[in-house]
């Protein structure tokens, strides 16, 4: 379980890190935040509609011995769904069998989780607390994708401690295929429309009776 902390970014700024960011130059500015707004601890209405617009996350968790390790998870947009205002998770199906994950969790609960928008140039933080449910039918199919037809091993949830926003600064732009995909249709179908109603005004001048000039 997550230690007491004087503050919720304490979570991540251990005396190790406050240290460093002293040596740096960056304490006071970090100390400042953490007495006035500090980083939240809940899923505000904001987070939900960040989460829940993603098609893609990175889950960080690490075993007993200290060693890191990062998954991706990917689905349709929704496929992170909130179940209250600390916990929000996913369906996990059947990947590589490798089970990283599900062991290192059974030997370090603490997870962290990334979740990114490229195209608008956001990544939000999440440190929190990582279970496993399996064999509960109810849970799996409020998590499950609709339309997706794999069958559900578990259910993973992350507890959220707290989390923060990052600046934008060196983040890539990046749009996913299918709202290329999308634009590109949309844009293609204005073209045709508008190139018949150009055809439409061609013929309709071709037809129309030459005026007649008078001396």
């Amino acid at each position: 379980m997550t230690p007491f902390l004087v503050h919720p970014s304490d979570i991540a700024f251990t005396d190790s890190v406050k240290a460093q960011q002293t040596r740096m130059g960056s304490r006071r500015a970090y100390s400042h935040m953490e007495d006035s707004q500090g980083w939240p601890t809940t899923i505000t209405p904001e987070l939900e509609q960040f989460i829940t617009a993603r098609n893609s996350m990175y889950l960080a968790t690490a075993n007993a011995a200290g060693q890191p390790y990062i998954q991706h998870r990917g689905g349709p947009p929704g496929f992170l769904r909130v179940l209250d205002e600390q916990t929000f998770g996913f369906a996990d199906f059947a990947g590589n069998k490798q089970y990283i994950t599900l062991g290192n969790l059974q030997e370090n609960v603490k997870a962290h989780v990334f979740l990114m928008d490229y195209a608008h140039r956001r990544r939000i933080k999440i440190w929190g607390e990582l279970s496993a449910v399996e064999g509960d039918a109810a849970l799996n199919a409020r998590m499950k994708p609709e339309g997706y037809k794999a069958r559900v091993e578990r259910v993973m949830l992350i507890k959220i401690n707290a989390w923060d926003v990052n600046c934008p600064q060196h983040i890539p732009m990046k749009i996913d295929a299918e709202d290329v995909r999308v634009a590109i249709e949309t844009r293609d179908a204005r073209i045709a429309e508008l190139e018949a109603e150009l055809n439409a005004l061609r013929a309709s001048s071709a037809s129309a009776p030459a005026s007649i000039k008078t001396p």
